[in-house]
């Protein structure tokens, strides 16, 4: 686990991984007596505080894991941004290669270009022929500003629609992983029709008479989420995150600056957790992720999500197309319902008169 990128409130877990490093170094060296650093590396070992010996490697691992398990049930909403922006969270390309036999990518929207921020093509998971369509961040400096950081422009949309009609053409489902801060909000991208690609895609993808899964692994933000996620059935990774807006962008807005404070405000009153998006009904479940969130067991995080997409593709595979659509225009219809209650007293208050006023 590498210690270049760390989290505040993992700083513990990081230390007790060090002296993990350190004991297995040192159980490794002992067992090559002609090695002559051996009797040094021993010496750095010992506990500066006394003779007392440092605990074993096997208990060293067991206090890690508890307190990870300690950590991540009780993140709160703004660790679990920063858990979803963790570099070495497996991507979008990443579970497509975990996940699927025979990926083959398509490349343009057949009108302007292609965007390396939207990856779609052809791949069996499982048994099942699907569409995939999923975001990409990039992993190195030059693939993340290729990638504009996994904000897609409108030729992102329009290529992944193109390709979700093709998947309707031959009966494939689809299935796409959202991971994105929202859509580019570049000048370029505004001439090109931005907010028009992504309504585009609202309408067409709530037509489409195939199974649609989708699944927010990462980053969930705003339309350039949605623009890919109008499915049959959204799950969401237990340290992900989904809302109409990053926490930075509605403390901009609520206070006139974004830090840390109004940051974790933000993140509170957004609601963007995986538990409560379900909750609120907006998704329909939550893949586990490995203790400690997918960065730490990629090929395990990887395992729990195809698992999942699978058993979803299975349970429609046998109902009809126009089913599927009414299904999928029900499930965004009942968004946001609420009902009034009319057994209850309403709220009053006394003017200075002493005559009641209705509470504004």
């Amino acid at each position: 686990m590498s210690a270049f990128y760390q989290m505040e409130f993992e700083r513990r877990v990081v230390e007790i991984e060090r002296q993990i490093e350190r004991a297995e170094a040192a159980a490794a060296r002992s067992s090559s007596p002609a090695d002559p650093a051996m009797p040094a590396l021993a010496g750095e070992l010992d506990n500066a505080s006394g003779d007392e010996q440092p605990p074993g490697v096997d208990e060293l691992r067991r206090q890690r894991d508890e307190l990870l398990g300690t950590l991540y049930e009780q993140l709160s909403p703004w660790d679990t941004v920063r858990v979803a922006r963790h570099p070495e969270r497996p991507q979008g390309r990443d579970y497509i290669d975990m996940m699927c036999r025979d990926f083959c990518e398509l490349h343009g929207d057949r009108r302007f270009g292609d965007d390396p921020a939207m990856i779609t093509g052809f791949g069996r998971i499982n048994s099942v022929k699907c569409m995939i369509v999923a975001h990409h961040k990039g992993k190195t400096t030059r693939e993340k500003i290729a990638c504009h950081f996994g904000c897609a422009h409108p030729e992102g949309y329009r290529k992944a629609l193109a390709k979700m009609k093709l998947a309707e053409k031959f009966g494939t489902p689809i299935v796409t992983l959202v991971d994105t801060p929202g859509a580019y909000p570049g000048i370029g991208a505004e001439e090109r029709g931005q907010a028009e690609a992504i309504a585009v895609n609202l309408r067409e993808m709530s037509q489409l008479r195939v199974p649609i899964v989708s699944v927010v692994i990462g980053e969930g933000g705003s339309g350039g989420a949605l623009g890919i996620a109008v499915a049959n059935r959204v799950g969401m990774l237990a340290h992900a995150w989904y809302s109409v807006i990053s926490p930075e962008g509605c403390a901009a807005i609520l206070w006139k600056q974004a830090n840390e404070t109004t940051n974790r405000a933000a993140a509170e009153a957004l609601k963007l957790t995986a538990r409560d998006n379900i909750e609120l009904g907006i998704v329909d479940g939550i893949i586990s992720e490995p203790m400690g969130g997918a960065h730490r067991d990629p090929q395990r995080a990887g395992e729990l999500l195809r698992q999942w997409i699978s058993t979803q593709l299975d349970e429609m595979r046998e109902i009809p197309g126009a089913e599927l659509v009414e299904q999928r225009y029900a499930r965004f219809r009942r968004l946001g319902r609420y009902e009034e209650r009319s057994d209850v007293e309403p709220i009053v208050v006394r003017a200075a008169s002493g005559g009641p006023e209705p509470l504004a």
